[in-house]
């Protein structure tokens, strides 16, 4: 006989999503369309909490409606929490001292990671180059990383969709042209950068696109989800020794 321990309403979920309230379109690749991902995903959205208003005014009370949901995720039994913004990294620490289980609510918490393995600057492509700050970085422990950092605030559909909140229709095509324009410029003044990190949850959809117009590794929320995903629920191996 086998005993299973209970206690959760569902099961088999990989990573909790921390989300922010949109509803512009998350095409496959984004941390918000879990058919596109190869883990399980239960997302707990923050109402009220947008794009412009983490961007534009982050404040001391976003940190507690976080927390709330950060542990009613860990409650239902994911083994891991992400976050559906980039942003969040302002809160990195505290929701992780908050919860007892792996805490990446951005992907700028690759940075240092990425910088070992190329020896090189790492270029981040941002939905704000101007509202990205020492504090963002200092959250993930990315402080001190060489980096060359290029935004898509001077965009016109990324900005008027994501940024400015104008409306929830999207062009997908000028979106990718925009994100590719954006690497191949941070690319042209700094052509040492050894690999493209998104710190935007947006962009990994186009993430194939801008690697191959870069020629350079691209990583996103959704390459160390993945890799967290793999740590978190080792499966095992179906190769063969002879």
């Amino acid at each position: 006989m086998t005993i299973v321990k209970g206690g959760h309403n569902i099961c088999g979920v990989s990573i909790g999503v921390l989300s922010l309230e949109s509803y512009f379109p998350k095409p496959p690749g984004h941390i918000k369309n879990p058919s596109s991902l190869s883990f399980t995903t239960t997302y707990e959205v923050i109402e009220g909490l947008t794009v412009p208003k983490l961007l534009n005014n982050p404040t001391p009370e976003m940190i507690e409606p976080l927390l709330d949901a950060a542990k009613r995720l860990k409650a239902s039994g994911v083994k891991a929490i992400t976050g559906s913004c980039g942003f969040l990294a302002l809160f990195q620490k505290e929701i992780a001292t908050a919860v007892n289980i792996p805490v990446f609510v951005s992907s700028l918490v690759q940075a240092q990671l990425i910088h070992q393995m190329t020896a090189r600057p790492v270029g981040v492509i941002t939905a704000s180059k101007e509202l990205l700050t020492d504090k963002h970085l200092s959250g993930v422990g990315a402080a001190d990383v060489p980096m060359v950092i290029e935004g898509l605030s001077d965009t016109e559909e990324f900005a008027e969709v994501i940024l400015h909140n104008a409306r929830n229709d999207m062009d997908l095509d000028k979106v990718e042209a925009e994100v590719i324009e954006a690497g191949q410029r941070l690319i042209a003044k700094a052509p040492d950068v050894g690999a493209i990190l998104l710190e935007c949850t947006d962009l990994p959809p186009y993430a194939h696109q801008l690697a191959n117009a870069l020629s350079r590794p691209v990583f996103d929320i959704i390459t160390l989800a993945e890799m967290v995903d793999r740590a978190i629920l080792r499966r095992p191996f179906s190769g063969f020794t002879n």
